[in-house]
């Protein structure tokens, strides 16, 4: 349910006036004056508000009353704490779940090793399989069209036995002959053209379903072992979640996710895990219909979102990324690593 039959009646919802709100909000000038655009026709509160955006970090440092319609869940076994709105049966968030050292450990798995050959992303229908793309990147490797068959063929098995005219593999650019007619893409622009990675089953986005004839690997037991431990809060007592699939979302800049359903998965039972890394953002969870005011609220690195039961119905998406502001709530990520981009992993039964 990605998409809305009527696009002007989407843009009379409730969801999608609060993503044009959140999506054209500007932070303040440090000199104090406004970096918010004009407020557009049919946009509430333009772009210079922040005040209902829920902050669960906030709350989990006072020490007075919840507001009105969130509460706290106290489940046997999970020593974190966990939030809920008391209108939306299922949803659970974990504020600050993952240490910094765990942090830093998926962060970069999601880089070096999730987007790897089984693993399909964004990339794959157009260059075909290509491994090492972050290490490409730092080596400063360019990819070039090429004429291999042993490329073909491998490129074939991970794109459903369907033939290839183009392969490509990473070169240096000293390889690269001047004047040679070839198509070349540098590793750096293709990292930064990467917004999606599937584990475990893989997910076809063109026939949105899981395409179980796709070479594929188990979700690690690494991801696994996380997404088990902390599901345990949407799970009915003595039952263990079991991952079978996962897609991980690369945010750039400027990117949001728009208002949407996961409703491919057969089983609507068990939870969704949303591991959130990186820049700060907002997430939206609205109703079961667009026409539903969402609540907002700020997704933090290390933040774990869990939708279960009625919640799997409801609309969600994220319609901002922060990365104009200083890094100061994840200094401690950046001095380890370098961050300019959100990853979001959404793990699936």
């Amino acid at each position: 349910m990605y998409g809305a039959s009527d696009p002007a009646a989407a843009e009379r919802t409730a969801f999608r006036r609060a993503e044009k709100q959140y999506k054209l909000y500007k932070l303040p000038n440090l000199k104090g004056r406004s970096r918010s655009r004009s407020k557009p026709a049919g946009v509430e509160g333009g772009g210079g508000d922040l005040s209902a955006v829920v902050d669960f970090h906030a709350l989990l440092a006072g020490d007075g009353e919840l507001p009105a319609g969130i509460g706290r869940c106290d489940c046997a076994g999970f020593d974190r704490p966990v939030f809920c709105f008391l209108d939306r049966p299922g949803f659970y968030f974990i504020p600050g779940a993952l240490s910094t050292e765990e942090q830093c450990y998926w962060i970069r798995e999601s880089l070096k090793t999730f987007p790897q050959p089984p693993n399909r992303t964004n990339l794959t229908a157009i260059y075909g399989s290509i491994s090492d793309l972050f290490i490409a990147a730092k080596n400063q490797k360019i990819l070039v069209e090429v004429e291999n068959p042993d490329v073909q063929e491998k490129n074939e098995q991970n794109n459903g036995g369907k033939p290839r005219s183009k392969n490509f593999k990473f070169v240096d650019d000293s390889e690269i002959q001047k004047g040679a007619d070839c198509r070349s893409t540098t590793a750096t622009t293709l990292v930064r053209k990467l917004r999606w990675s599937t584990l475990g089953l893989q997910f076809d986005w063109s026939k949105r379903n899981y395409d179980v004839s796709l070479p594929h690997n188990k979700i690690s037991d690494a991801l696994a072992s996380l997404a088990k431990n902390m599901a345990i809060p949407a799970m009915p007592s003595g039952e263990e979640f079991k991952p079978e699939a996962a897609i991980v979302n690369y945010y750039g800049p400027s990117d949001m996710l728009g208002g949407h359903v996961d409703d491919m998965e057969a089983d609507w039972t068990k939870p969704i895990v949303s591991i959130s890394l990186g820049c700060k953002c907002i997430f939206l969870l609205g109703g079961k219909t667009r026409d539903e005011v969402p609540t907002a609220m700020f997704l933090r690195s290390g933040d774990i979102v869990l939708m279960a039961g009625e919640a799997r119905e409801c609309f969600h998406g994220v319609p901002r990324i922060f990365t104009e502001s200083d890094h100061q709530e994840i200094s401690a990520l950046v001095s380890q690593l370098s961050i300019s981009r959100v990853h979001w992993f959404e793990v699936a039964s």
